[in-house]
């Protein structure tokens, strides 16, 4: 059975892929609480929180996939944000997944392994009120792309890039009716995302039909970001 590390992978997205691959993975999940994650024998829980200073888990043997699923969603004015909102969301979208994998890249299958993150369309789009997230995650699809250079050919690396997901990351921005409804509508499809059309992109780059797949950021956005 392939040996698989997901940081956040106990809410949202994460847990979404968590439950996917839970027939397929033995899966060690990094995160800060257990929140809905199933008991079951193929999951280890390691307790983690990536804005700490504390050391990554020690998980033994050969590993097969990493996919880094932290992130922050801080929207708000330029002139609103101060300079440590920015230190934050760093720290959390790029940093964190540069400490996780520096950590766990030793353990890699050198044959084949992949390696994914989760970006956001906003990087490309030119969103109002996203500097900060955009700027973490572009930082984040750049280095994706020239990671895969490096690793390439032993490991892929890519990006997804979603719009907004209804996770409870998200929560925030659909609190009721109206907001909901002006999400969906400012989307071609005319509805947000759900988590398992983001895991199930996921799933499919770290298993071996994604094997001729690297150095890419992948879009899944409801046309939000190619039709007008």
């Amino acid at each position: 059975m392939k040996n698989i590390v997901i940081a956040g992978g106990s809410g949202g997205i994460g847990l979404e892929l968590t439950q996917r691959l839970l027939p397929k993975y033995n899966i060690h999940v990094l995160a800060r609480n257990r929140r809905d994650l199933p008991q079951a024998p193929t999951i280890h829980f390691h307790p983690f929180d990536f804005l700490s200073d504390q050391a990554l888990p020690v998980i033994d043997g050969e590993l097969d996939a990493l996919v880094y699923a932290p992130g922050s969603i801080n929207l708000k004015p330029f002139r609103s944000f101060k300079m440590q909102d920015y230190q934050s969301d760093m720290e959390i979208n790029f940093f964190g997944a540069v400490r996780f994998v520096q950590h766990y890249l030793p353990q890699l299958n050198k044959q084949r392994a992949a390696i994914v993150f989760f970006s956001t369309v906003a990087v490309d789009s030119g969103m109002a009120f996203h500097t900060s997230v955009a700027a973490a995650k572009g930082a984040l699809e750049a280095f994706s792309r020239s990671l895969a250079a490096e690793l390439a050919p032993a490991v892929r690396v890519n990006c997804i890039a979603p719009s907004l997901t209804k996770t409870p990351l998200a929560e925030k921005l659909v609190a009721n009716e109206a907001r909901l409804k002006a999400a969906e509508d400012r989307h071609p499809l005319k509805r947000i995302g759900q988590p398992s059309e983001i895991a199930s992109c996921a799933e499919w780059l770290i298993s071996d039909d994604a094997n001729f797949i690297t150095a890419q950021t992948i879009t899944i956005d409801g046309g939000i970001s190619n039709i007008k």
